[in-house]
């Protein structure tokens, strides 16, 4: 699925609706690590995974923006180090002006007035005043994968990423898991508009009924109950 379609089939899905969705499917739920966070509040990022793993000198980014296709997201593996920061406000811009839909960074980031003015989405761990002050080895295959977390991620991957955090998905399930999400969606939007109107979300799960159901056999889960009653809450 290319960027574009990614971000259209993903414009009205948040994370959890994909989490729940993975989850329901059987998807392995890959997420960056928690505190990965956006910038700026109400930040939605989709497209195709291109990682890159820093060493301690920009020209691996630059490498990856000259690969990368417009709409895909630059990922960024600093291994989560807590004493530099590895992407700044150049580097930013020229993955914009390169048409990314945005970074993600295993680490942190600096430059942070510079960077909401470009207002390309960033997701970090946070922010630090200085740069690397060092200059690993560079490894062949830096630019094939990237780590966030205990997560690989490669091309064959794309990104969500919004309020409540990133995940990560296979490309060839993107189809699957928003077909799922997006009935997830529905439902839980329709479950609360009938909230306003009234009717508790004790009624509409028939939280009695499954009290019930509990007591004639101890082995009946919520979760059970409300697939059979076609709510949801919980994945």
């Amino acid at each position: 699925m290319e960027s574009e379609q990614l971000h259209r089939t993903y414009l009205d899905l948040t994370t959890p609706h994909v989490a729940d969705a993975c989850m329901r499917l059987g998807v392995a739920v890959r997420c960056a690590p928690a505190g990965t966070v956006p910038l700026w509040n109400g930040t939605h990022l989709v497209g195709r995974a291109r990682p890159a793993r820093h060493f301690g000198s920009v020209d691996v980014f630059l490498e990856a923006i000259d690969r990368a296709e417009p709409g895909e997201v630059l990922v960024v593996d600093n291994a989560g180090r807590q004493d530099e920061a590895c992407v700044g406000d150049l580097v930013t811009l020229e993955a914009s002006r390169a048409g990314l839909a945005g970074i993600l960074i295993w680490g942190l980031h600096r430059d942070t007035a510079e960077l909401r003015t470009i207002r390309l989405p960033i997701f970090s761990l946070g922010a630090l005043p200085v740069g690397p002050q060092r200059l690993d080895p560079r490894d062949p295959a830096a630019l094939e994968s990237a780590m966030s977390g205990p997560h690989s991620v490669t091309a064959d991957d794309f990104v969500l990423g919004d309020d409540d955090g990133v995940l990560f998905v296979p490309v060839d399930r993107a189809a699957d898991v928003a077909q799922v999400a997006t009935t997830i969606r529905d439902t839980e939007r329709a479950q609360a508009a009938r909230m306003q109107l009234g009717n508790t979300l004790r009624n509409q799960a028939d939280v009695a009924g499954y009290i019930a159901a509990r007591a004639a056999n101890p082995e009946t889960t919520f979760r059970q109950h409300l697939r059979y009653n076609g709510g949801e809450i919980e994945e």
